[in-house]
C-alpha cells in the first residue's frame, strides 16, 4: 500500500519512488536534524515537527499492518552525497517468516560492492547504508538479500535488490580546453561551423544537471562589427553571422579573441558556469579553381599520384568530389585530386569536376570549385571503313574527273589531331580496265573519280582502297576498304521546244477561264519510252496562278489555259516561262539547264471587232480599167470608231490594193485573163490600230467584164469554187459538220471532163491540230473541225489547191460560234445605251413598292373607319332634323 506524504512535507526522491519507511535512529526523528535537511536539498522550508512525527508513525503502522507484496525485484533510490548521520535507513524489506532451530541471519551482498556498505536489521527488516554514495563513482548497486541459518544453510532467497543513486547538481561543467584556436577562411558562409566548443559535466546525462548551454560573452576587437560570430547554444558550434560573412577581411582584422561561457541547468538562470577563450585566426581565401586540366587518355599515372590540388585555408576541412559525367576521380584529405583508372577520350573527352570543402559535420564552408578536365587524344583507333548498303552508281558517259563516290573512313581519335587524319591509296580494281584502272582515289578526300577510260554499261567494279591515319606516316594505323561501283545507262537527250517563243497572244480582259491560250510542243530524241516522258511547268511570269498547263507527258504537247480572270489594270501582260524536262534524270552531254520557251500574253481591255459599213462588197469594172483607179472606199459603220488599219487577203494575183489608213481600194495592175467575164474575190481585213487582235473581214467581189480572149491568150489559172454562203460551224461539235471546197469553176461542170485536184492543209502545227481536210473525189474536198471544241471566233484556214502542176493558196473563211438549237450563232448582246443601271433599277423597284404600300395603308384605314361607323348602336346615331 502507498503511504502519501503530508501536503506540508517536501517529497524526497526516495519517498516518491520507493515509498520507504522512516528511518528511526537514536539521535534523530524523521523531519528533524541535519539528516532531514540534507534530504531536502535547497528547499529550506521546515514542516511542523508534530505533523511529521504523526505522519511517520501512521505510515509505520500501515506498513506493519498491511503486508507489502513480494515482487521479483526490489529497487531503492538514495540521493548522492547525503550529509546526514549514518547508518541511513532506506527501506523496510518484506521478509517472509522462516522456521529454523537456530537464529536466522539476513545478509546483503553484491558484486563490486564493498563489504559492510549495505545491511539489513534482523529485527525490523530495514535496509540501511553505512556511508554517503557518489553517483559519479557508481550510479547503481545490484544487491541480493538472503536469509541463512547459523550453519550457512539457505533459508530464503536470494532476492534481487537494486539501489539507485540519484544525481544532484554537484558537478561544474568544464570545457575540454581552456583555450581554443580556430582558423577561419575568408569566404566562409554564414551559419557554417568552423570550430566546435565542447564541455563536460559529471552529473547524470539527460538531466537538467548536465544540460549545457554555450554563449559568447565578448568579441575582441569589435571590428568591423561587434557581432561577427554566433555560437550555437546547444551544440557549441561557432559560426560566422550574416554580417560577419560579408565583412570578414583578414587585411582589416586577422585575429579575434572571444570569451565564451558554458552553463548547466539548461535555460534556467541558475547553474554552474565556466568560461574559456577562443582565438580565431582569419586567413585569406585560397579556394580557387585551377585552370583547365588536360589529361592524356590511357594514362598510367593513377592514384595516389595527383594531377591537381585544391586547398581550403580554414581548419577542420573535409573534401568531397563529384564528376559530371561520373568519372574515375578522387580527392584525398590534403585536397589532392587523382584519377583511379585509365581514361578513354572516345568514351568521354570532357569532365566537369565539382569539389566541396566541408566541416566535420558535412556542411560546406563555401561555394564549390568547378574544374574542367579535357582528355587529350592518343592514336589508339585505326580507320573504320563504312559499310555500303548498295554499290555506288556511275553513268556510262561520265567524263574524266567525275566523282562517283567519296570514301569516308572514320577514325574515333580526335578529328582535330593527326591521329584522325586519314589518307587513301587505291590498291587494285576488278575487273581491270583496258588501260589500267578506270578510277582514281584522291589521297586526302577519298573521292573516287572516273579516269579518262571508257566505262562499260552494266559492269560492276570492285576497288580495294587502303585507309591510313597519321596522314600515312610511319607508325600510323590502317584498314583496307572495298568500294563497289555499278555503271548505269544514261538518258542523254533533253527535251527541246519546237519554238523558243510563242505569241504574243492577245486576250481580252473578259476572256472566260478555261480558254486555251496557246499550245507548246517539245520533243525528246531519246528512244527509251521512260526517257521521253516530258514534264511541263510554268516557272516564271505567273506568281498568282492565272494560267494552268494541261499537258500530256507522252505526246509532248501542253495547252496553256486561262485559270483565273484577267485584270488589265493590275497586269497588262504576261511573259510565261515554261520549262520542259524529263521525268527521268538527264545525264551525259545533254546535261544543262532544262529547256524553256516563252509565251507572251497581252491583256486587252474589252473591245469588240470593228464593224464595216457592209458585210461584203461587189464592184463591176471593165477589164480595161487602168491601174490606180479608185474602185471604192471601205469605211467603218460607226464614224466614232477607233482608227483602223486595212489590208487584203487572198489577193493572189495582185490586181487590187488598199490604202492602209483610208481604206481606198484601187486597181493595182491590169485586170483580167482574157475571159469574157471574170470574178475576182479578195478578203478585206480591218483591224483596230491600237488593238491589232480585234479584226473583221469582208469579201470584196470584183466582176471583170471584157471581150472573150482568144484560146492562145487563156491564162492557166486554177478554177476554184467555195460556197459564197458564210460558213458557220458550231462548238462544241455534237454532229458532223464541215465546209465543201470544189475545184470546179462552174458547179454544173462535169467532173468527168475536168482534171483531178489535190487539196492540202497549211503546215502550221496549230492548223494541223485544229482542222482536218478530206478529199471527197477528184474535184471536191471536205473541211471539218479536228477538235470537238474550238474557241468561238472567225478563222481563215489556209488550203493549198494543186491542179495541172499549179498550186494556189486559199484562205477559207469559217466562223466558229456557240449555237442555239437552230444552229444559229448566239451573239452576246451588250447593254443598250440609255438603259438603267442595276443600282437605278433597284431604286425604281424599291420606290414602286413603297408607293404601293402607302396606298394599301390608306385603303385599309378607310375601310376600318367605315366599319366602326356601321357598328355604332342606333341610339348613338344623331336624328336627322325634320324639314
Amino acid at each position: 500500500m502507498f503511504c502519501a506524504p503530508s501536503p506540508y512535507t517536501p517529497v524526497s526522491p526516495i519517498w516518491k519512488k520507493t515509498n520507504p519507511k522512516p528511518s528511526f535512529q537514536s539521535q534523530e526523528l524523521p523531519g528533524e536534524g541535519p539528516a532531514w535537511e540534507a534530504l531536502q536539498g535547497e528547499d529550506k522550508r521546515r514542516p511542523p515537527v508534530m505533523a511529521t512525527i504523526l505522519f511517520g508513525i501512521f505510515c509505520s503502522f500501515i506498513y506493519q499492518v498491511v503486508p507489502e507484496a513480494v515482487t521479483s525485484e526490489l529497487s531503492v533510490e538514495i540521493p548522492e552525497n547525503y550529509a546526514g548521520n549514518f547508518p541511513l535507513y532506506l527501506k523496510k524489506l518484506k521478509l517472509p517468516p522462516v522456521h529454523s532451530d537456530s537464529p536466522a541471519i539476513i545478509q546483503v551482498a553484491g558484486e563490486d560492492v564493498a563489504e559492510g556498505l549495505f545491511g539489513v536489521e534482523s529485527d525490523s527488516g530495514f535496509l540501511f547504508v553505512t556511508r554517503p554514495l557518489d553517483r559519479e563513482e557508481q550510479a547503481q548497486y545490484n544487491l541480493q538479500v538472503t536469509i541463512t541459518a547459523e550453519d550457512g544453510s539457505l533459508l530464503w532467497g536470494p532476492q534481487p535488490l537494486i539501489v539507485h543513486v540519484k544525481d544532484v547538481n554537484d558537478q561544474v561543467p568544464q570545457f575540454t580546453k581552456a583555450d581554443y584556436t580556430g582558423t577561419l577562411s575568408q569566404g566562409t558562409h554564414a551559419g557554417i561551423p568552423f570550430l566546435y566548443l565542447s564541455a563536460t559535466d559529471g552529473d547524470e546525462p539527460g538531466t537538467a544537471n548536465s544540460d549545457l548551454r554555450y554563449h559568447i560573452l565578448s568579441q575582441t576587437p569589435a571590428q568591423p562589427s561587434p557581432d561577427m560570430f554566433q555560437l550555437e547554444v546547444r551544440t557549441g558550434a561557432l559560426t560566422l553571422s550574416e554580417k560577419g560573412s560579408s565583412e570578414l577581411d583578414p587585411t582589416i582584422v586577422s585575429h579575434y579573441q572571444l570569451l565564451v561561457q558554458v552553463k548547466d541547468l539548461g535555460d534556467q538562470t541558475s547553474g554552474h558556469r565556466t568560461m574559456a577563450t577562443v582565438n580565431v585566426v582569419v586567413v585569406e581565401n585560397t579556394w580557387f579553381s585551377p585552370d583547365s586540366i588536360h589529361l592524356a587518355e590511357n594514362t598510367q599515372d593513377l592514384c595516389p599520384n595527383s594531377f591537381t590540388h585544391v586547398h581550403w585555408s580554414g581548419g577542420d576541412v573535409q573534401y568531397h568530389l563529384e564528376s559530371q559525367p561520373p568519372g574515375p576521380f578522387e580527392v584525398n584529405e590534403e585536397g589532392n585530386i587523382c584519377v583511379t583508372r585509365e581514361l578513354d577520350r572516345e568514351i568521354q573527352e570532357k569532365y566537369q569536376i565539382t569539389v566541396w570543402a566541408r566541416n566535420m559535420e558535412g556542411m560546406v564552408y563555401s561555394d564549390p570549385l568547378v574544374l574542367t578536365v579535357f582528355v587529350t587524344d592518343e592514336n589508339d583507333n585505326p580507320p573504320n571503313c563504312p559499310l555500303a548498303d548498295s554499290p555506288s552508281e556511275v553513268l556510262e558517259l561520265s567524263s574524266s574527273g567525275t566523282e562517283v563516290t567519296r570514301l569516308q573512313a572514320t577514325d574515333a581519335d580526335d578529328p582535330n589531331s593527326p591521329n584522325a587524319h586519314v589518307v587513301y591509296k587505291l590498291l587494285s580494281q576488278e575487273p581491270p580496265g583496258p588501260e589500267g584502272s578506270s578510277f582514281s582515289v584522291d589521297l586526302h578526300t577519298g573521292a573516287v573519280t572516273v579516269q579518262d577510260t571508257p566505262l562499260k554499261a552494266g559492269e560492276l567494279y570492285k576497288l580495294l582502297v587502303l585507309a591510313a591515319d597519321l596522314a600515312g606516316e610511319e607508325g600510323g594505323l590502317s584498314s583496307t576498304c572495298e568500294v563497289s561501283i555499278k555503271v548505269m545507262d544514261v538518258n542523254d537527250h533533253a527535251p527541246v521546244f519546237s519554238a523558243s517563243q510563242y505569241g504574243p497572244v492577245s486576250l481580252s480582259e473578259d476572256t472566260v477561264p478555261g480558254t486555251r491560250v496557246a499550245t507548246v510542243t517539245a520533243t525528246d530524241a531519246d528512244l527509251d519510252p521512260a526517257y521521253t516522258l516530258i514534264d511541263f511547268s510554268i516557272v516564271e511570269g505567273d506568281p498568282n496562278g492565272t494560267f494552268v498547263l494541261d499537258s500530256d507527258q507522252r505526246s509532248g504537247h501542253a495547252d496553256v489555259r486561262l485559270q483565273k480572270k484577267l485584270d488589265y489594270a493590275s497586269t497588262p501582260s504576261y511573259e510565261l516561262v515554261i520549262m520542259a524536262k524529263n521525268l527521268a534524270e538527264l545525264m551525259g552531254t545533254g546535261t544543262g539547264p532544262p529547256a524553256t520557251t516563252t509565251v507572251t500574253v497581252l491583256v486587252e481591255e474589252p473591245m469588240h471587232p470593228p464593224l464595216l459599213s457592209q458585210e461584203s462588197y461587189e464592184v463591176t469594172v471593165p477589164a480595161s480599167t487602168p491601174p490606180g483607179t479608185i474602185l471604192l472606199t471601205i469605211t467603218p459603220e460607226d464614224p466614232q470608231s477607233p482608227p483602223l488599219r486595212f489590208s487584203m487577203m487572198n489577193n493572189s494575183k495582185g490586181w487590187l490594193s488598199i490604202e492602209e489608213h483610208s481604206g481606198e481600194v484601187r486597181i493595182a495592175s491590169k485586170l483580167g485573163t482574157g475571159q469574157p467575164k471574170e470574178i475576182y474575190t479578195v478578203q478585206v481585213v480591218a483591224e483596230i490600230i491600237d488593238h491589232p487582235s480585234l479584226t473583221t473581214t469582208a469579201a470584196l467581189v470584183l466582176h471583170i467584164e471584157g471581150d472573150l480572149p482568144s484560146p492562145a491568150q487563156k491564162s492557166p489559172s486554177i478554177p476554184v469554187s467555195v460556197s459564197s454562203r458564210l460558213q458557220i460551224l458550231c462548238t462544241p461539235q455534237k454532229v458532223p459538220q464541215g465546209v465543201v471546197i470544189s475545184g470546179l469553176q462552174q458547179e454544173g461542170e462535169h467532173a468527168a471532163n475536168a482534171d483531178s485536184y489535190s487539196f492540202t492543209l497549211g503546215k502550221d502545227p496549230t492548223v494541223q491540230r485544229e482542222w482536218r481536210l478530206r478529199a471527197l473525189n477528184g474535184t471536191h474536198a471536205y473541211l471539218t473541225m479536228a477538235l470537238s471544241w474550238l474557241e468561238p471566233q472567225e478563222y481563215f484556214v489556209p488550203v493549198f489547191l494543186t491542179h495541172s502542176s499549179q498550186t494556189q493558196q486559199l484562205q477559207i473563211r469559217v466562223v466558229v460560234c456557240l449555237c442555239n438549237s437552230e444552229r444559229r450563232c448566239l451573239i452576246k448582246v451588250g447593254r443598250m445605251k440609255g438603259m438603267p443601271t442595276l443600282l437605278s433599277a433597284v431604286g425604281i423597284m424599291v420606290g414602286t413598292l413603297v408607293a404601293i404600300g402607302f396606298f394599301l395603308i390608306l385603303i385599309f384605314s378607310h375601310l376600318a373607319l367605315a366599319r366602326k361607323n356601321v357598328e355604332q348602336p342606333p341610339e348613338s346615331i344623331p336624328l336627322k332634323a325634320s324639314v
